[in-house]
């Protein structure tokens, strides 16, 4: 992991001091540069500030006038801050009141609003149990392989994708992480990275959930590369004889614009009432939060037992190519 490390004879920022102060301030969280949702974790810690004995560490985000501040060489706080960007500055202290600050750059992002006691399933990439199937819903063919892998990932290990595929075929990778037929509201959070975009059609990233009464909930979502919109799923027929259709919504999303060879942070929240209608409420996209709130039937009845499962889906463009594409720090909250 990268993290901004001053180290010692390095000149530090002053905070109204005439004289240079040197320091080793280490900030472990957030990194530089970092896209964080509030609150989020600092932790930091520093040995020396020229010459002495750190006594107390502080921080201030953008400069500000009050710095909150802890006695000793380590400094741990969730800190709370309003989207957009900022300069957090981490204070260090020495025992005669020497003063060293280290700035780093942050950016606050939007997310879901997730309670304290939401139930979180995190570094669900890393799980064994991942399956890959062709989906026969689709036109063509398509083959898939999974690997965890140390580069490129986000947080540890990425689970890398390789399709291959004909005539627009589509692969879906699916997890069983468990089951709960109670809960109603979920957030799906990961991280996506793209070596290319050109034979890329559509990335699905759903949820299935198995409720009380035995039917099956599908939160069906895509990025649509062909009509250039989020997308979501309802059950046009009925539970017994189902018609599961995509629907457009009136938010933009193109995988052929996506940046590629860089990290995208997507988040879907969604949820249910007890008849198994979904509500679509939002989707993120590295932080630029898209109001969806749409209200569709989703309930089949499949006869499954009781699951909570997870969906990624690489679509194929074209008459036949192949695509690599990463998920990393993938966790789903429900509630």
């Amino acid at each position: 992991m990268n993290f901004p490390r001053i180290t010692a004879g390095a000149l530090c920022l002053l905070a109204a001091t005439a004289a240079p102060a040197f320091a080793t301030i280490t900030v472990t969280s957030p990194t530089n540069n970092e896209q964080v949702a509030s609150p989020f974790n600092l932790a930091a810690s520093a040995a020396k500030c020229s010459s002495q004995n750190v006594t107390s560490m502080g921080y201030a985000l953008d400069s500000s006038a009050n710095p909150v501040t802890v006695k000793g060489s380590t400094l741990a706080a969730s800190v709370s801050a309003p989207a957009g960007p900022h300069t957090l500055q981490i204070i260090a202290t020495g025992a005669k009141g020497a003063t060293c600050v280290a700035s780093i750059a942050i950016t606050v992002i939007a997310a879901p609003n997730i309670p304290a006691n939401a139930i979180a399933v995190s570094s669900l990439q890393t799980l064994g149990n991942w399956q890959a199937v062709f989906d026969t819903g689709g036109t063509g063919s398509a083959t898939g392989t999974m690997n965890l892998v140390a580069s490129p990932a986000y947080g540890g290990e990425a689970l890398e994708f390789l399709t291959k595929f004909t005539n627009d075929g589509d692969e879906r990778y699916s997890l069983v992480f468990g089951d709960d037929t109670t809960s109603s509201n979920f957030v799906w959070d990961g991280w996506v990275y793209l070596t290319k975009t050109t034979t890329i059609a559509n990335l699905e990233m759903d949820l299935n959930q198995v409720m009380d009464n035995g039917q099956t909930v599908i939160y069906g979502f895509q990025c649509d590369g062909y009509s250039g919109t989020w997308d979501y799923t309802e059950n046009a027929g009925t539970p017994e004889n189902p018609d599961d259709e995509w629907v457009h919504s009136n938010a933009a999303c193109n995988v052929g614009s996506w940046t590629t060879k860089k990290w995208h942070h997507i988040q879907i929240a969604s949820s249910r009432d007890d008849s198994g209608n979904v509500t679509y409420q939002s989707v993120w996209f590295d932080g630029a939060q898209s109001v969806i709130n749409q209200t569709v039937p989703s309930a089949f009845a499949l006869g499954w037992s009781p699951v909570l499962l997870t969906n990624f889906e690489v679509d194929g463009y074209g008459n036949s190519g192949s695509s690599t594409v990463y998920l990393d720090d993938l966790t789903v909250y429900r509630w």
